[in-house]
């Protein structure tokens, strides 16, 4: 999957907000953040075609030892939480896999708390 058609597929989940947080810090212009309900879901290093999205914790160990595109976090993400994507390796449906996974993670999470302050 090209650049092009990931952002599109990320901007295709609906309820999602692309920022670029981090423009004003050295190296951070080439960043591409994508939002669901307020909240980081992943994020896209324009530059070197990384990606790096929300995963299950159980399902971390696996992915890194058998999925071909799929690699540890940047070292300021937890590997407990988070997996690097490559662009350029990984198989079209495991990513997408991944971010609709991620993003569902995330949504869950915040629609939930939400749900609940509500009451």
């Amino acid at each position: 999957m090209n650049l092009e058609e990931f952002h599109e597929y990320c901007l295709s989940l609906g309820e999602v907000e692309e920022k670029m947080p981090f423009a004003k810090m050295p190296g951070g212009d080439s960043v591409l953040v994508f939002y669901v309900c307020g909240h980081t879901f992943c994020y896209c290093d324009l530059n070197d075609l990384k990606v790096v999205v929300k995963c299950q914790p159980a399902r971390i160990p696996e992915l890194l030892d058998t999925a071909d595109g799929v690699e540890p976090p940047d070292s300021h993400f937890s590997i407990k939480y988070w997996v690097g994507i490559n662009l350029q390796t990984i198989h079209d449906e495991l990513l997408k896999e991944l971010v609709s996974g991620s993003f569902e993670i995330v949504k869950g999470k915040y629609t939930k708390k939400k749900k609940l302050s509500q009451k």
